[in-house]
């Protein structure tokens, strides 16, 4: 597995539960480009439309040598799931007041551009504080430990 792109500001804005992996609709240039690590992930989300679950503001930069038709950048995504996979999201998505977010993008071993959605619920202030506080101590701790060495 090659990983080529995570989010990071998701794991400090949002607490995260269940994920999934799933492939993702692109073009030839598009998947060139995710090769070459061009991609954002800056207010990136999923949302169910018609039965399908789609990436909204996924920033896939256009490939230069792909030729004059280009896909837009930010253009909305197909994600493909299974059936039984995206009604379980639906379920969870609308019983409780939760997000889909990608996580992370990746190459699986067969070379194929997989993205990993999780649901996310929003951190308050301070939720993100108190999560910060924690780091902040782990890091001195294992600072500590490495000093003794």
């Amino acid at each position: 597995m090659k990983l080529i792109a995570t989010n990071r500001k998701a794991r400090h804005n949002y607490t995260l539960s269940d994920k999934w992996e799933c492939g993702i609709a692109l073009t030839g240039g598009e998947v060139k480009s995710v090769r070459a690590a061009q991609v954002s992930f800056k207010d990136t989300f999923a949302r169910m439309e018609d039965g399908e679950l789609f990436v909204y503001n996924l920033h896939i930069s256009p490939y230069e040598q792909a030729g004059y038709i280009t896909p837009e950048p930010d253009r909305k995504r197909k994600l493909l799931l299974h059936k039984q996979e995206i009604k379980r999201i639906i379920g969870l998505v609308s019983e409780k007041s939760v997000t889909l977010i990608p996580t992370r993008i990746y190459l699986n071993p067969r070379g194929w551009v997989k993205i990993e959605i999780a649901l996310a619920q929003g951190k308050k202030l301070y939720d993100k504080r108190q999560s910060i506080k924690e780091k902040t101590v782990q890091r001195e701790i294992s600072r500590a430990l490495r000093s003794r060495q």
